[in-house]
């Protein structure tokens, strides 16, 4: 990318600094020096082939004991582990987890603790095997592990976690990714991210192929001057792309014998879809969860498209409808809603068998009565917290139940919130019905989350689709019908060639639009596409036959949860011997450790099943390499969660632009701060206000002010104070009227850039302020709670006193720019364009807009903002 020239537009930058005390522990030190931590990551055609190497040596004069630990996605499977101790090498060996069991219960015996792969977040699962090392020895840690990555929201995300604990002299993460069909965009991000760290990374791309290399020197990961030996790296890595598609038949990608078929068509409309929301109400469902539920289900009707047709049904110990049918999702009908949704109370039992089949009877009549669009889709969207209490309590009668009631007819979601469900009951549930499950995880951000998972069923484009391909052509090919197609997402097919297959290689995808049936034929050259993966930088080896492998378990596990006991032994041996021919941890096997004479023999890595984290807590934080030494004794590192999401970040300030934040980065919050408390009227904030565009002149929108009132009741909107960049002694002024609605604080169309908020009166602040950016599309909001970052459908939460450094491409008034943001805690840069002759003055009366003075300087420095108190004394305009 090229640095923007002086004086140019180069970005936006939106600061969120820390207003509470942060206090940073220094991490234990010890006598274990990392000296270097590779990161190899090759994705061929989605395919993601990651190597973890690190290299350790005990500087101590006495034994010292070595944790090698690493967080890993949880639909990766491990596929090798070996450890080199003073030129030995250790491996991992693959075994059937009842073999490998045996091993594992002789170890417990004997007193040795064996080392697992934990589940222990909402997206990774954590490795972790510990090893004694003699003074001096150095020890190799290697570890390797496959996914495929799956396109959600328009998107592919390749997770890596980045947590050494010290500073590292040799530190680089390299990502190579290949896609024949062309890289339409690629961007990443990361948690941990600062100016200098910045500088240590780079992007090189062209049509087909991208580089992202991370490599920070030792100066770079040091955390402060005052914290020299304190590394600031810790949190999430993620890159995340998404592929051209000029073929409406997908396309069909060959290597070493084996094929690929993805198939995602691009422009089709949307199909009408009928959609009926269990709400689960019952006792336990009471306090934040019933609240962070209205909260989702309030933002998700405003979301129903205009051809849609909706009810909800709420249960506890009985289930009742909102309406007696569905109705068209009208304004008035949504908004009707709404109010229904936010008088939602928790009480009672809950009855989950009675309140789905209310919604496939109310579905059946429906249909009988033709109220039901031609050619529309219809969903049941179950949310609950708890097993069944009420009615018909068993899990298999109630599964049989609805199994019979739908009969392939409608598809069946099911969200479980929290822990104390039956995950396995609600996955069964929902894949018998053509739909899937999803947990619901206890945060403050559980209403995005079920926001996040309405996005991705909210648009269906294709029902009933098959892949058809000739019969002596392939063998072995994985699943080749799908009851819906979603917006955003992706459907995969891969099978084996037969030896004798044509020279072109030909396939046909049929569908049914809204109103119509559809045909998508392509075709490949075989020897083109063989020849398109030769390059050995960017492709492991036989990856696509590794690809149809771990495919084919990951579609004959979710076979084993939905099929009958009779069929699943075949399924289960089939399962195994492809994950044992193909060296992958599985929940069918697992990983024997190997270690030196003398020490623990039997360490066993299995991969965690979803259900097995019942009533388990999971709590944030983040996890990837931890080496904890106690001299010649036995010790263990917990690991912590990847709860908290990230958003995008694609590359630091570069040469000339703009500055990093106000206070450096190793100042967790600005000195003159306090922590965060309720501020009287009569104490006068400011708001400072910056960005750095192009220069032109801006309509400044500002609210007429309301005369205080004598009385000390009602309390009255403030006026706010925009002190403007630089030396100048100009200021804005924003008047807030009493409002019970949102207040637009500040707009520039040109630019394509507003900034609204919530003030409430009576408690003297504001609930939440909301900056939208057109181009990019981006919308940041800011409440006590947490920062909310929504961005192609896809919303993430950012609590406070967690950082995130972001970077993304986009253009703002026609200049190609970066947009990125940090976040702590409650306050930020309000972004506001600027211009070297004068603002714009105005308010909601008549009087006369006056332009003011502005910028003595062309220096720019970003201002912290105080977010949620920002009273101060009636504007003055400067003299």
């Amino acid at each position: 990318m090229k640095t923007p020239a002086p004086g140019r537009a180069c970005g936006i930058v939106l600061v969120l600094l820390s207003l509470a005390t942060l206090q940073t522990l220094r991490a234990q030190k010890n006598d274990i020096d990392i000296y270097s931590l590779t990161v190899d990551s090759r994705v061929s055609s989605r395919f993601a082939h990651t190597v973890v190497t690190s290299r350790v040596v005990n500087k101590a004069s006495t034994l010292q004991e070595v944790t090698f630990q690493m967080e890993l996605p949880k639909k990766a499977f491990i596929t090798n582990f070996s450890m080199i101790i003073d030129g030995v090498t250790y491996p991992g060996n693959i075994k059937e987890k009842a073999a490998a069991q045996e091993q594992y219960s002789a170890a417990v015996e004997r007193g040795e603790s064996a080392g697992l792969v934990k589940a222990t977040g909402r997206k990774t699962e954590q490795f972790q095997v510990s090893v004694s090392v003699a003074p001096a020895a150095k020890i190799t840690f290697e570890l390797v592990y496959e996914e495929l990555l799956v396109r959600h929201l328009g998107a592919y995300e390749l997770l890596l976690k980045v947590q050494p604990q010290q500073l590292v002299k040799h530190l680089q993460m390299d990502i190579y990714i290949f896609e024949p069909q062309g890289i339409s965009f690629l961007e990443t991000e990361s948690t941990f991210m600062t100016n200098e760290l910045a500088e240590a990374l780079t992007t090189s791309q062209n049509k087909t192929k991208a580089h992202v290399r991370f490599k920070p020197m030792l100066s770079q990961q040091q955390k402060s001057p005052e914290q020299q030996q304190d590394t600031v790296l810790d949190g999430n890595f993620i890159v995340r792309y998404d592929v051209d598609r000029t073929l409406s038949g997908g396309s069909i990608q060959i290597e070493n014998g084996y094929f690929v078929h993805y198939f995602a068509p691009e422009h089709l409309a949307t199909i009408p879809k009928n959609v009926i929301f269990v709400i689960d109400k019952s006792g336990s469902m009471s306090g934040r969860k019933i609240q962070q539920t209205r909260e989702a289900l309030i933002k998700i009707l405003g979301d129903l498209g205009p051809r849609d047709q909706f009810n909800l049904i709420s249960f506890s110990g009985e289930a009742t409808p909102w309406k007696p049918q569905l109705v068209a999702a009208s304004a008035e009908n949504v908004n009707e809603a709404k109010s229904y949704a936010t008088a939602i109370q928790a009480q009672g039992g809950t009855n989950i068998n009675d309140a789905i089949l209310m919604a496939v009877q109310l579905l059946e009549r429906a249909n009988r009565e033709e109220l039901l669009p031609a050619g529309s889709v219809t969903l049941i969207i179950l949310l609950t917290d708890g097993d069944p209490t009420v009615g018909e309590t068993n899990p298999s009668k109630i599964q049989k139940n609805v199994q019979e009631a739908i009969d392939g007819q409608h598809s069946l979601f099911c969200l479980g919130f929290g822990f104390d469900v039956s995950y396995a009951f609600l996955e069964k549930l929902a894949l018998d019905n053509g739909g899937l499950a999803r947990r619901i995880y206890e945060d403050s951000d559980s209403a995005l989350q079920l926001q996040d998972f309405y996005q991705e069923v909210a648009n269906p484009l294709m029902t009933s689709v098959a892949f058809e391909y000739p019969s002596n052509t392939v063998e072995a090919v994985t699943q080749d019908a799908f009851r819906l197609f979603f917006k955003g997402s992706e459907l995969v097919v891969a099978g084996k060639l037969r030896d004798q297959s044509p020279d072109v290689f030909s396939a046909k995808v049929r569908g049914q639009l809204h109103m119509e049936n559809i045909t998508f034929v392509t075709e490949s050259r075989v020897a083109e596409q063989e020849e398109a993966f030769w390059s050995p930088r960017y492709i492991f080896h036989s990856f696509m036959e590794r690809l149809w492998a771990y495919l084919t378990i990951q579609q004959l596990l979710e076979q084993i949860v939905s099929t009958l006991d009779a069929e699943k032994q075949a399924l289960e041996a089939r399962a195994l011997n492809l994950s044992l021919s193909y060296s992958f941890v599985t929940p069918l096997t697992s990983m024997v450790i190997t270690k030196p004479e003398g020490q623990e023999q039997s360490q066993v890595a299995e991969k965690p099943v979803e259900n097995e984290n019942r009533h388990r807590n999971v709590h944030s934080g983040h996890t990837l390499f931890r080496y904890h030494s106690v001299g010649g004794k036995a010790s263990r590192v917990s690991g912590g969660s990847s709860a908290d999401p990230v958003f995008s970040k694609r590359r630091g300030w570069r040469g000339q632009g703009p500055p990093g934040p106000l206070h450096p980065p190793h100042l967790p919050y600005p000195p003159h701060r306090t922590p965060w408390r309720p501020t009287p009227p009569d104490v006068m904030s400011r708001l400072s206000a910056t960005s750095f565009l192009d220069e032109h002149d801006m309509d400044l929108r500002i609210k007429e002010t309301t005369t205080a009132s004598p009385h000390p009741a009602p309390i009255q909107p403030p006026s706010v104070i925009l002190l403007l960049p630089g030396q100048s002694v100009d200021r804005l002024c924003v008047d807030l009227k009493r409002s019970q609605g949102p207040t637009n604080l500040l707009s520039d169309p040109g630019q394509g850039i507003e900034v609204t908020g919530h003030y409430e009166t009576e408690k003297a602040h504001f609930s939440w302020i909301e900056v939208t950016f057109k181009k990019p599309q981006l919308q940041v909001r800011a409440s006590p709670e947490h920062v909310v970052v929504t961005r192609n459908r896809r919303s993430s939460a950012y609590k406070w006193k967690k950082t995130l450094y972001s970077v993304m491409p986009g253009h703002i008034g026609g200049e190609a720019q970066e947009v990125a943001f940090l976040a702590a805690s409650p306050s930020f840069e309000l972004p506001v364009p600027w211009s070297r002759g004068s603002w714009k003055h105005a308010d909601t009366g008549s009087r006369p807009v006056s332009p003011w003075p502005l910028l003595s300087q062309p220096s720019i420095r970003p201002h912290s903002v105080p977010l949620f108190q920002m009273p101060c004394k009636p504007c003055q305009p400067p003299q």
